[in-house]
């Protein structure tokens, strides 16, 4: 069985960690299991993504450490973190979460691959934030050792982890991913697989109608939020969290949403149209609102 490692926390974490894709999402994922005690492999498609792989989570470690986070030094952080582009270096982990992009056929191929170089009992989670765990689980030899560890965005301060638990996951996963969960500092939401788990669905569909208010002139985008943070206490309205997210990521979960669960999650075609044109939020500086 994968080894072990004590965190700082009360719970545990595998002592080798691996975590194919290292964009915004993947490197929040490395930084948590960083800073809970785990060893941590980054696997990028090339050199060049990998590097900014490194740098981008050197960034986001040295501001935990700035805000006390953490009794580590910031050395000693990186020291436990490598960057490579080589599946194989998968095969000391005794996790790995995959976190490439929300495409169905991208994210089975990389889980068939990643799979092929663990060990027996070593486990394997992917990141999706809407597609079927048992569907990806289909293509995978050992489907038991699988499951949806569905972190948010950002993921070093988001307190959130969705865990989607398929079919066929064993009941020692599910036991043990809440550990590691509760080691990283965050909350387990436990959901059964089904499109848009639970927190995509709910999410997708306030801020898909958000998108047809303002399409409609109902109010304009700094309303509708200040609407959801003031009247409900959210703390972000839902089109500016579609702007952290992307709209682009919008747009793909709500197209499976659509497919799977019926026209009221269709996208806007306001939503359609600011991705046409690459409006796709804060990682493009704008999106419903704009960033400089």
């Amino acid at each position: 069985m994968p080894v072990a490692l004590e965190s700082a926390d009360t719970g545990t974490v595998p002592a080798r960690v691996g975590v194919l894709g290292g964009g915004r999402m993947g490197a929040g994922i490395a930084h948590a299991f960083l800073l809970a005690g785990a060893e941590v492999v980054v696997v990028e498609r090339d050199r060049e993504a990998a590097d900014a792989a490194r740098t981008r989570i050197a960034g986001s470690l040295a501001k935990s450490v700035e805000r006390g986070d953490t009794d580590a030094s910031a050395q000693e952080l990186a020291d436990r973190a490598a960057f490579a582009v080589d599946y194989g270096q998968f095969a000391v982990c005794g996790l790995v979460v995959e976190a490439v992009p929300e495409d169905f056929a991208l994210k089975s191929a990389a889980l068939r691959a990643v799979e092929e170089q663990l060990d027996d009992g070593a486990w394997l989670a992917t990141n999706t934030s809407s597609l079927s765990v048992d569907r990806l689980a289909a293509g995978l030899k050992r489907p038991e050792n699988f499951c949806g560890l569905h972190f948010f965005n950002p993921v070093p301060s988001s307190r959130l982890v969705e865990l989607v638990l398929g079919a066929r996951t064993s009941e020692q996963l599910a036991a043990s991913a809440q550990e590691w969960i509760e080691a990283l500092g965050k909350a387990a939401v436990v959901v059964r697989d089904a499109p848009g788990f639970a927190s995509s669905r709910l999410g997708v569909a306030i801020a898909l109608e958000a998108m047809r208010m303002v399409e409609e002139g109902v109010a304009s985008a700094e309303d509708i939020d200040a609407a959801m943070t003031l009247g409900y206490r959210h703390p972000t309205g839902p089109l500016r969290t579609t702007d952290l997210v992307g709209l682009d990521v919008r747009l793909g979960i709500a197209e499976y949403l659509h497919s799977t669960l019926g026209d009221r999650f269709a996208p806007p075609q306001i939503l359609r149209e600011k991705v046409a044109r690459g409006e796709l939020g804060r990682k493009t500086g704008q999106g419903f609102f704009s960033y400089e």
